[in-house]
Order: C-alpha cells, then structure tokens, then sequence
C-alpha cells in the first residue's frame, strides 16, 4: 500500500492519501451499521394463530352467580409452568361465538391479569366459552372453558353448588371452594356462613369458622346437618365492593362399620399337576363389616407375589368384591401358569389386614400322582386273563373227553370180532 506523507512546510496533506481516508472511513461506517442493525434486529414472531394445536375444552365448567366477580384460569397454564420456569408466553382470550379479543369494548368491566380472564362483575350474558390460546415463539396451544352465570335464586342451587361429604357421628369441616383469586391476605379473611339461607350464630357449640381459613367446623355430624350452606366474604376493587358468594351441598354418611375379617379359603395343600395351569383363591369373610378398608393380597416366602415373580408366571388375579346373603365377601385369586416344580418347595401366604385385625393362611401346592393307563387297566387285564384260561381249560377237557370216548369206542368195537362158527361148513 502506497504511504501517506505530508509535503511542503504546510500542514496540507498530498493528494495521494485521499483516496485511502475515504476507504477507511467507509469501512468504519459500514461496519458501525452493522452492529446497529444487530442491535435493533426485531424479535423472533410468535406462532401464527392459524397453527395454533387445540387441546379441548377445560373437564370443569364454571358456574357462577349474577352480580358477583368472576375469575376464568387460563387451563394450559399449569403444563406451560411445569415445562419452563419462566415461560416467555402471550395469552390471549377470546369467545367461542366472537372473532374479537376479549377485553375488546368492555376494558372496564373485563380484563386480563396474569394468566386469568377477570370479569367484574358477571350478568348472565356472559355465559359460554371461552378460549384461551398461549403462544411463545415456537409453540401454540388453545384451551376452552365453560362459564355459565345464574340469577341467585332457590331454583339454581343445584347447579351452583359445590357437594361435599361428611361422615354420621364424627366431626369435620366444610371448605369454601375457589377463594384464591380474593384472599391474597388470609389472616384479614372474613367469611359469614350460612345454613339454609340462616345465618349461623358464632356462639352455636355446633358450628365453629375457624378464624383466617376457609373452613367451617362442624362437631358431631348427624343427619339433620345435611342441606345447603353457603359462604359469603366481601372483595374490593377500585373502590367497589363486591359479594363473593360459594354454595355447598352437604351429603352426611353412614360411618362404615368394620369386622375382624376371616378367611376362608384356600386350604392347607393344594394338589396340581407339574405344567397344568392352577388359580388358588383367597377368600375373606367380612359379615356386615365394610370391604373398602380391608386389604387382601397374597405373598411367596415373606415376598409379595409381584417382587417375587417379575415374569408374571405366578401372579395375583383382580379383587373381587360382593356379598351374599347380605353378608360381605372379598377374594383375591393366586394364579400359576403353568405349575413347576420350583413351586412346591415355596411358602405361599395369604394376608389380610384392616385396623381391627391382622391375619395370614399358609398352602402349599402339593404335585398330584401321575395318572397311568397301565396301571389303570392291570385289574381288568387280570380278570380277562383269569376269565381266558379258564375258558381255554374247559374247552381243552371238552376236546379231551371226546377224543376218549372215540377212543373207547374204537376199542370196544376190536374187542368182539365176528369169526364164522366151527360147526357150520
């Protein structure tokens, strides 16, 4: 490359460097302009709507009362959270019968928060379903969610009611279901019950709201208790108040009564045939005594049937529960296929248990003698054979006393020749 010098006493620069200033400073300004269009490269786009993968419609649907908040839960979120710590995910909402967005002219009323579509407060005009589609830079999905919105009105407890189940005789709580979204501070939580539209006195033995929960005490359960109670707590937004109301429909159970359990079957030796396939059952007599608190199962020299056998060859067959005569029975049965020798040499046991009782019954599997048609019809052969000989003898005498007396006969007949008389000539 040619050198750049000055000449003359003058600070002037020779002609001879301008052609390598302009290079130079191009090179500079071409790459500046570079790193700025890196700089200011846009974003990756997100997945086009129309390649959105639609996973189906939410399994619970949303009933809600007229006039009250209401909070629809993106349902995909929860699969998006568990693959990604921080998933970088757009969520839109929009109705099954509207091509809009939702919020689109009501921003006042509804709006989106997190990942929850709130409306507040909901009319029956809302009712229907919404979706909501999530999207990130490679991936898109869309779920819907039934809303329904009832006047509050006797006639609609059924369908706005959450049920719950309480046992005869015992003590235990109802919970006032989806108060999340409301209660971020529970000790400030404060929740009015009621029973059957009455509300509960706080100083009633029977009842007890324990204090910064949602849950409802209620001592001794008898079947009086049974009906709809409702909760009810107060949520503020933007100076408004609101009243968030939760119906519950509550089913009181008998308690279920447990028996010491009995078993009955199998017996102490079970006789198979080496290579047959054989099923052993296990049964247990429980009488008046409930069958979902008893555990049955079967073990092989102090090891359950599924450690001890990974093949499957020995296995436990399905638990098999009913009743007979009123009284109630379960059975579990122990299944060989095929029988090997290995097996009569192993302690089989079956076991019962519930928290009254403890029990187990030992078999063992015993080889059956080996069935032989020879030895079968030896007896018979015997007797054909006895049968044969003296048959066989009879007809030899037979033949023997005829060929005497032919012989005699002959005999005889030698004996008295006819000679001519001497006297006649």
């Amino acid at each position: 490359m040619q050198s750049c010098r000055l000449q003359g006493t003058g600070s002037e620069l020779s002609t001879s460097c301008v052609p390598q200033r302009v290079l130079g400073t191009m090179l500079i300004l071409y790459v500046l302009m570079g790193v700025s269009a890196l700089a200011t490269q846009p974003k990756e786009r997100t997945v086009a709507a129309g390649n959105c993968q639609f996973r189906g419609k939410h399994f619970k649907t949303d009933f809600r009362v007229e006039g009250e908040p209401v909070v629809l839960r993106c349902p995909q979120m929860r699969s998006w959270l568990l693959a990604s710590a921080t998933p970088d995910v757009n969520l839109t909402w929009r109705r099954n019968d509207s091509a809009g967005l939702v919020p689109e002219e009501e921003e006042r009323r509804v709006w989106v928060r997190d990942d929850a579509l709130w409306i507040l407060p909901a009319f029956r005009r809302d009712s229907g379903t919404y979706i909501c589609t999530a999207r990130n830079a490679s991936y898109c999905d869309e779920m819907s969610v039934e809303l329904r919105v009832f006047e509050k009105t006797e006639a609609s407890l059924p369908f706005i009611s959450y049920p719950q189940i309480l046992t005869l005789s015992t003590s235990g709580p109802l919970v006032c279901p989806e108060l999340s979204e409301f209660t971020h501070n529970k000790t400030d939580m404060k929740l009015q019950w009621y029973k059957d539209s009455v509300l509960l006195d706080q100083d009633n033995e029977k009842f007890l709201s324990v204090k910064g929960t949602a849950r409802l005490l209620i001592y001794n359960v008898s079947v009086e208790d049974a009906g709809y109670y409702s909760c009810a707590m107060t949520f503020v937004h933007n100076g408004a108040q609101y009243n968030i109301t939760r119906n519950i429909r509550l089913q009181v159970n008998k308690k279920e009564e447990e028996t010491i359990p009995v078993i009955i079957s199998p017996h102490q030796t079970i006789l198979a045939s080496l290579g047959s396939r054989l099923t052993i059952p296990c049964k247990v007599f429980l009488g008046a005594g409930t069958q979902s608190t008893t555990t049955l199962w079967w073990m092989a020299n102090s090891t359950n049937i599924d450690r001890a056998y990974h093949g499957g060859r020995v296995s436990e067959g399905l638990r098999q529960e009913y009743s007979e005569n009123n009284e109630n029975y379960i059975e579990v049965p122990l299944i060989f296929d095929p029988v090997i020798r290995e097996d009569l040499n192993t302690d089989f046991k079956c076991v019962v248990h519930n928290t009254l009782s403890f029990q187990m019954l030992r078999t063992t599997v015993k080889e059956a003698a080996t069935f032989s048609w020879g030895i079968a019809l030896a007896p018979l052969l015997l007797v054909f054979l006895v049968l044969g000989g003296i048959w066989m003898h009879r007809r030899w005498k037979r033949r023997v006393g005829k060929a005497y007396g032919l012989t005699a006969l002959k005999t005889g007949q030698q004996g008295f020749p006819s000679y001519p008389s001497k006297g006649v000539k």
